[in-house]
Parts: structure tokens; sequence; C-alpha cells
């Protein structure tokens, strides 16, 4: 059945990490391009100075978390994102046009970035269901906008974090799921050589 959920073995969960660590790698390089194609359609130079502050809500990391609220904290990290993405698109189109600003290659990159975020929301949730659901961590969306700014700087500035918080977001993904994937397979590989000793 569709809503019926299944474990995974562990070969399949370290197979799984893999390809979601693999997204996180591609969703970033992407996010780079994303940013370096947007600070060329808004001359914006690279020496930005922006506030530490991020926008997106999540318990810290800590070594000391289990790996499926490690994977609860990134997947709740990248959904904040998707909603800040989906806010920043809809409030540049609103603000400077589908057609008219937006050149083709940054329209073209702005909507692989959205696939592949979507592509490795999906993947981070199977995960989490490998893991028994998800961990009961509670954290908030804040996909609010620059205060109703109509100042065109500031939406713009506005925009830009987001490119750059979805990018943060996405490398820190990375770690995590590459060690989930290195995790369950030396438990897989120390099983298999139990195994053959009986």
């Amino acid at each position: 059945m569709a809503g019926r959920r299944r474990r995974f073995t562990e070969g399949e969960t370290s197979r799984a990490a893999a390809r979601s660590a693999a997204l996180a790698d591609l969703l970033h390089s992407e996010c780079g391009h994303l940013l370096e194609l947007y600070r060329k359609k808004e001359s914006l130079g690279t020496d930005l100075v922006l506030s530490d502050l991020l926008l997106v809500s999540v318990p810290p990391a800590s070594s000391q978390l289990e790996v499926r609220d490690q994977l609860w904290r990134i997947h709740s990290a990248l959904g904040q994102c998707r909603c800040l993405l989906e806010r920043a698109i809809a409030r540049e189109e609103q603000a400077f046009g589908v057609t008219a600003v937006l050149k083709a290659d940054y329209q073209k990159q702005r909507k692989a970035v959205k696939d592949r975020l979507a592509l490795l929301l999906a993947s981070t949730r199977e995960l989490l269901q490998a893991f028994s659901g998800t961990a009961g961590l509670t954290t908030t969306t804040n996909c609010q906008e620059p205060d109703g700014s109509t100042v065109l700087f500031e939406v713009k500035m506005w925009i830009y974090r987001i490119y750059r918080e979805l990018e943060y977001w996405s490398l820190a993904a990375i770690t995590p799921l590459q060690a989930l994937a290195g995790t369950a397979s030396v438990r897989m590989s120390t099983r298999s050589r139990r195994n053959m000793r009986r």
C-alpha cells in the first residue's frame, strides 16, 4: 500500500544515504552557480557583508544527536529553505516581472535548484521513514519577507540571503549523510563477517 512504511535493510539505507549525500553535493554546487548568476544579474559585488544570522531555525548541531535526529534537523532545515525559496521566487517575479528582468540562464538555474531541492527533500524523507519516522524535534518556519519592504535593494538582498542560506544548508547536509552511508556500510560488513564465521 502507498501509505505503508517499510524498513530499509542496512545496505538500502547506506545506498539511500549515499544518494542523498550526492544530491546535497550537487545542490550545493548548483546553489553556488545560482548565486553567481544572481550577483551578475543584480550587479552585486562578491564582497557583500551580510548578517551571520540564519533565516532557518533548527536545533544546533551536536555529535550527541542520534542519527534520526540529525536527519530530521537537515530535513527540517531544507524544508524551510524550500519555503523561503518559493517566497523569493514569487516576490522576485512580482517585483521585477517574469520576462523583463530575469535572464533565461538565471531562470533555468533557479528552476534546477528548486527541482534538486525537492529531490533531496524526498530522499531525506525516505531516510527518516527508514529510521521509524520523525524524531519529535520542534522547529519553526520563518518564511517572512523583509518587513513588508518595498525598497527594491532590500528585496534583492533578502533574495540573495535566501540563496546563500540554501547553499549553506546543502553543504551542511553532505557530511551527516556521508557519515550515515559509511556507518550503515560498516555495520553491514561487520554483520556479514560474523555470518561468514558461523
